[in-house]
C-alpha cells in the first residue's frame, strides 16, 4: 500500500488521516473524510462525502457512494468508548446515505458483512448486526442491533427488523414488514406486521434449485404452518425429512438453535 501510488487519486479535498490503509489502486472522491484505524483494500470505489471512521475495514472492489458514513460510534448508551470493529466483505455495493456502525462489547465487538451484497440508499445497519452474502436490502431497510442475516436474504424497501432477530437464507420480506420474530430459511414474510405467506419458490428458481428441492421445502413448509402441529411437533416430523433433504436439514437446524420465537 504505497502512499506516493495512491495519492493521484484521492481527491484534493479529501482529508485523510495519515495512518489509513489505503490501497494504490483505490479511488476517494471529493470531501471525503477517512479516519486513522480504517483499511481500504484494492479495487475499492469512496464517493463524494462519504465517512469512514473507527477501526474499519472495506474489502476488495467495494463501491461506497456519496453520503455514506461507516464505523461511527454505535448508538447504544452503553457504549463508552471501546475500541470496537466494522468489517465489510470484498464485492460490497453500498449506496447513499448508508449508516453502518462498530459492535459493542456486550456482543462480540464487531459488526460484519459479507461479500456480494446490495445495500441500497438510506438503509440503516446497528452495532453488532451479521450479514451474510448474496443479500439484498432494499432502500430504508432499517436493522435494530444485533440482528442477523443469512446468505442470499432479500429484504424489501422500509423493512424493519427488530434487535436480536435472525433471518434464515433464502428467506424474503415485502416492502414495509415489520419483523419482530425470526424468519425460518427459504420463507417469504409479508408487509405489514410480519406473518408467513409461503416458500421463495421464485427467488429458490432464479438460484438453481431444482422442481424437487423445492418440493421438498414446500412439504416442510406446509409442516410447519399448516399442519396445525405445535412447533415442537413440526421439529419432531421434520426430522426424517432431513435425512434425505439438505435444504430441509438447514431449515431444521435453524429452528432447533433460534434464540428468538419465529413467526408463525
Amino acid at each position: 500500500m504505497s502512499r506516493a501510488r495512491c495519492e493521484s487519486l484521492i481527491h484534493d479535498t479529501a482529508v485523510v488521516h495519515p495512518t489509513a490503509r489505503i490501497a494504490a489502486d483505490v479511488i476517494v472522491g471529493p470531501y471525503a473524510v477517512i479516519g486513522a484505524e480504517v483499511e481500504i483494500e484494492s479495487g475499492c470505489r469512496i464517493g463524494a462525502h462519504v465517512v469512514l471512521e473507527g477501526m474499519t475495514r472495506i474489502g476488495e472492489n467495494t463501491r461506497v457512494f456519496p453520503f455514506a458514513s461507516l464505523g461511527q460510534e454505535p448508538q447504544d448508551k452503553k457504549y463508552a468508548d471501546e475500541t470496537t470493529r466494522l468489517e465489510i466483505g470484498k464485492n460490497n455495493t453500498i449506496r447513499e446515505y448508508v449508516s453502518i456502525n462498530r459492535g459493542t462489547v456486550q456482543d462480540q465487538g464487531v459488526t460484519r458483512i459479507g461479500d456480494d451484497n446490495w445495500i441500497m440508499a438510506y438503509v440503516h445497519i446497528a452495532h453488532d448486526c451479521r450479514i451474510g452474502s448474496h443479500t439484498v436490502l432494499a432502500n430504508n431497510v432499517t436493522l435494530a442491533g444485533h440482528v442477523r442475516i443469512d446468505d442470499y436474504v432479500t429484504l424489501g424497501g422500509a423493512t424493519l427488523i427488530h434487535q436480536y432477530c435472525h433471518i434464515g437464507a433464502h428467506a424474503f420480506a415485502a416492502y414495509g414488514a415489520r419483523i419482530n420474530k425470526s424468519v425460518p430459511p427459504f420463507v417469504t414474510v409479508c408487509e405489514g406486521r410480519a406473518r408467513p405467506r409461503g416458500l421463495n419458490s421464485e427467488g429458490l428458481k432464479r438460484r438453481g434449485f431444482s422442481e424437487r428441492r423445492i418440493e421438498c421445502l414446500k412439504q416442510a413448509y406446509r409442516l410447519l404452518y399448516r399442519s396445525g402441529l405445535t412447533l415442537e411437533q413440526a421439529i419432531a416430523r421434520l426430522q426424517p425429512m432431513a435425512e434425505s433433504s439438505e435444504d430441509v436439514g438447514r431449515m431444521l437446524d435453524f429452528l432447533q438453535h433460534c434464540s428468538r420465537s419465529i413467526v408463525r
